[in-house]
């Protein structure tokens, strides 16, 4: 693991533990403590991601409670062996549709979500292709800690359309994919699906 990757991992970790004492925490001598481990993680954050300080103090501060990672679902959606692909506005790389899981859906429910929101096409999931973590997988350094659920999805219908997180939705081939948003997902994790991809499934009575 790069030592950029380490020493975010260790300030995400330190937050996590200040954000659980602050929750627990009874005693104000202790609570003053966890407050300066949560700085000193804030800062940690900030040197490895090169983000503003300020920035990094609100993701890190705007959470109480015992932390866990953050679930993000990702759409798998194949068309004349092409996969869709949307334009994220925010850094103008290509990215699977998906974003965080929300309260009250399954993770399918937010697969057809993001698609339909993000593409304009309207789909069905099939199964479940991967469950991989962020700190693998060849992604970059990343605030928080997150799960990707990664569910294939059948197309049903709909029309291309941009939205107002995403622009160019179309279908690429596997072997040229286009500039990657790579906070979002990495050429290691569509090699990854490729694999899953082809893998034939097992059904047991």
């Amino acid at each position: 693991m790069k030592p950029e990757n380490e020493i975010l991992r260790t300030a995400r970790r330190m937050q996590a533990l200040a954000q659980a004492g602050l929750h627990y925490a009874v005693d104000e001598f202790d609570r003053q403590r966890y407050e300066e481990l949560r700085v000193l993680s804030v800062q940690l954050a900030a040197y490895v991601t090169d983000r503003p300080i300020n920035k990094i103090r609100d993701l890190f501060t705007n959470e109480t409670g015992f932390q866990t990672p953050k679930v993000d679902i990702r759409s798998v959606v194949i068309k004349d062996n092409k996969v869709l692909l949307a334009r994220e506005r925010s850094d103008g790389g290509y990215s699977l549709p998906g974003g965080f899981a929300d309260i009250n859906y399954s993770p399918a429910e937010v697969a057809v979500k993001e698609v339909r929101e993000e593409t304009g096409l309207e789909v069905r999931v099939s199964r479940v292709l991967a469950v991989i973590d962020t700190d693998r997988h060849n992604f970059p350094p990343l605030e928080y800690h997150y799960y990707k659920i990664v569910l294939l999805c059948d197309l049903t219908g709909g029309e291309l359309t941009d939205s107002n997180e995403t622009t160019e939705a179309g279908f690429f081939d596997f072997e040229e994919l286009p500039e990657l948003s790579e906070k979002r997902n990495t050429r290691q994790l569509f090699d990854l699906i490729r694999r899953q991809l082809a893998t034939e499934l097992t059904y047991y009575d």
